[in-house]
């Protein structure tokens, strides 16, 4: 794979993959959306066929590793930095591609709901939702949870700790189940075997942090959502944000260590 192939691929793919993944939660969170309150299913589901789809389109030209901790994780099974690099700077692109398109998607649904003074609050507002008052408290806005993550209790090391326990286990699936012949990304079945992985993810890790594990689907949303000129958004939570990136890469480098020890 040249280096193009490389960028190109992980540019779209993590565009699609963020598109998606960042398309239902806003699906499920924003008004005026016709999946309003589908719930924690329809996320962890549309997530997982994200990562299908994603994966199926940009494995020809990249391999699809879509995340920096895969990125990792790889390069330190096999020694080779070369191309890192080049993967993460598509990652972090296409992710932020992927966040600005879920914008454009639901651009009246993020008016509506950032104008709606029960959500967002202030002057003649009814009410006020303790939930959007908790996150706001925390320097989260009431719809950074379309682009980002954000956990239910802040705990440092409990938070960080989930995070890479997560991604050693996607990772740890990645290596065992998931490469293609060349061993260089994800083949065609490992890509579905991944996908649902990140579903089972989901629904059994992802109620304390949102399940993040990945570093660029978390960090290029969330500089989008700092850049967006949303109404009423609220903060970015940059305070957090440093926990979706090194909990997975972290773990990323353990389930990499796992593997050159007990697999390869």
């Amino acid at each position: 794979m040249s280096s193009s192939d490389i960028f190109i691929g992980e540019t779209i793919g993590t565009a699609i993959l963020i598109l998606l993944g960042g398309g239902v939660c806003a699906a499920v969170t924003l008004k005026a959306s016709k999946a309003r309150n589908a719930g924690w299913l329809a996320i962890t589901f549309g997530w997982g066929f994200a990562v299908l789809t994603a994966v199926y389109i940009s494995g020809p030209l990249s391999g699809a590793h879509l995340n920096p901790a895969v990125t990792v994780a790889l390069a330190i099974k096999d020694g080779d930095w070369s191309n890192v690099p080049t993967y993460l700077a598509g990652q972090l692109l296409g992710a932020m591609i992927g966040a600005t398109l879920v914008w454009v998607a639901y651009y009246g649904q993020f008016h509506a709901h950032l104008t709606d003074k029960e959500i967002v609050g202030g002057p003649g507002a009814q009410a006020t939702t303790a939930k959007a008052v908790e996150a706001q408290e925390k320097g989260a806005g009431p719809v950074l949870g379309v682009f980002s993550t954000g956990p239910e209790i802040r705990n440092v090391a409990q938070n960080l700790a989930t995070e890479i326990i997560g991604t050693v286990v996607l990772i740890l699936a990645v290596l065992t189940q998931g490469l293609n012949d060349k061993g260089n990304g994800l083949g065609i079945l490992g890509g579905l075997i991944t996908a649902l992985v990140v579903v089972s993810i989901g629904l059994s890790l992802g109620g304390p942090t949102g399940y993040a594990i990945n570093p660029a689907r978390d960090l290029g949303p969330r500089i989008v959502h700092a850049l967006l000129p949303l109404p009423n958004k609220g903060g970015s939570d940059w305070a957090y944000a440093w926990i979706p990136v090194v909990g997975p890469l972290i773990g990323g480098a353990i389930a990499a260590g796992i593997y050159n020890v007990a697999f390869a």
